[in-house]
C-alpha cells in the first residue's frame, strides 16, 4: 500500500510555471494561424469583433487568406491594411465576442523579464516558447528597406511560421508582434514593439497604409570631413549625399542638385538615410521645411513641400 501524502498538481508547478501557463490562457485563444496559397504564418485578434494583426510579409501579395482559430474553425479573412515599411498588417474576420488579446506598453519592458511567443511554427499550431527580454531599442531592416525602431530582442525560439504572432509578458498583455530571427544563430529573435505597433494598426485602419512624406531624391550615408565641418560651423561628422533628384519632384521644385548633402532637416540633424527617413513622416506632408545642405564648399538653406508618398 502506497503511503505517501497525494501531491497536488499545483505544488508540482513552480512560480514560472504557473505564470506562462496564465499567461498562454489568457492570451493563446486569440492566437490564430495565418494561412495563404503558399505558405503562411500566425497573427493575434485584438478586438472582439475580428481585427486581427500580423506581418505584413505573411500576407503580402496574397490572392487568398484564410484565418484558422484555435479550435479549428476557419474564416476567410480580408486584408485591410499593410505597411511594408514596419512589416505590419491588418484582416478583419466575420465574428462577434471573438476572444481577443489585450495590448501592454513596450516602454514599460525591462531586459531580462520573462518573455512568452505564442504562434505555429512550420505549421504546427499553437506552439508556446518562453525565454527573457535580451535588449530593447534595436533597429530592423524591414523588406521595403526601411528602418523599424522599437524593436524587442528576445531568446524565445522562434521559427518560420511564428511571423506576426504575439509575444506576451507573464501578466497576459501583448508587447510585440514577432517578426524575424536571424539563422543559423541561435537565441537572436526580434519582435516589433507593441507601441509601435499600435500607432501603424490606428493608421492602417483609418487609410489602409501609411501616409509618408516625399521629397523624391535618392541618397546614401556620407562622411563630412572634419574640415569641412569646421569651415561651415558643422557639429555633424556625416549626412546624406544626393545621388539623383526626381524630375518634377518636391526636391527638384526646391532646386536641390545631385551631389548635395543634406545636414538637417527642420533643424533636427539628419546623419543618415535613415534619419531622413524618420522626419519624412505623415505631419510633414504638405509643410514647407527648411533642409541645411552643404552644396560643395557653400552651405544653404533649402525650403521644400513633401508631398504624400505613393510608395512604401
Amino acid at each position: 500500500m502506497n503511503t505517501e501524502p497525494r501531491v497536488d498538481d499545483d505544488q508540482l508547478l513552480d512560480a514560472y510555471s504557473r505564470a506562462v501557463i496564465q499567461a498562454v490562457d489568457a492570451v493563446g485563444p486569440a492566437v490564430v494561424n495565418v494561412q495563404r496559397e503558399r505558405g503562411g504564418g500566425s497573427g493575434v485578434i485584438f478586438t472582439p469583433d475580428g481585427l486581427v494583426l500580423t506581418n505584413n510579409h505573411v500576407v503580402d501579395g496574397a490572392a487568398r487568406v484564410e484565418v484558422i482559430l484555435p479550435e479549428g474553425r476557419a474564416l476567410r479573412a480580408d486584408v485591410i491594411g499593410q505597411d511594408a515599411g514596419t512589416d505590419l498588417a491588418i484582416l478583419r474576420i466575420d465574428g462577434t465576442s471573438l476572444p481577443w488579446a489585450r495590448f501592454g506598453d513596450s516602454r514599460r519592458v525591462r531586459v531580462g523579464q520573462v518573455a512568452i511567443a505564442i504562434g505555429n511554427p512550420y505549421g504546427f499550431q499553437h506552439s508556446v516558447t518562453s525565454g527573457v527580454i535580451s535588449a530593447l531599442g534595436r533597429s530592423l531592416r524591414s523588406r521595403s528597406g526601411r528602418l523599424i525602431d522599437d524593436i524587442i530582442q528576445t531568446d524565445a525560439a522562434l521559427n518560420p511560421g511564428n511571423s506576426g504572432g504575439p509575444l506576451v509578458t507573464t501578466l497576459g498583455e501583448v508587447i510585440g508582434i514577432n517578426t524575424a530571427m536571424i539563422l543559423p544563430a541561435q537565441g537572436l529573435c526580434f519582435a516589433i514593439g507593441i507601441n509601435t505597433a499600435r500607432f501603424v494598426a490606428s493608421r492602417l485602419i483609418r487609410d489602409g497604409r501609411i501616409r509618408r512624406g516625399y521629397i523624391g531624391i535618392a541618397g546614401q550615408n556620407v562622411d563630412v570631413p572634419r574640415a569641412t565641418a569646421r569651415a561651415n560651423q558643422l557639429a555633424v561628422s556625416s549626412g546624406v549625399l544626393v545621388t539623383s533628384v526626381e524630375a518634377r519632384s518636391p526636391a527638384e521644385r526646391a532646386g536641390f542638385k545631385k551631389g548635395d548633402v543634406i545636414l538637417a532637416f527642420a533643424q533636427s540633424a539628419v546623419t543618415g538615410v535613415d534619419d531622413l527617413h524618420r522626419m519624412l513622416s505623415e505631419e510633414q506632408i504638405g509643410l514647407p521645411s527648411s533642409l541645411l545642405v552643404l552644396r560643395g564648399a557653400e552651405r544653404l538653406t533649402v525650403t521644400v513641400v513633401p508631398t504624400e508618398s505613393a510608395r512604401d
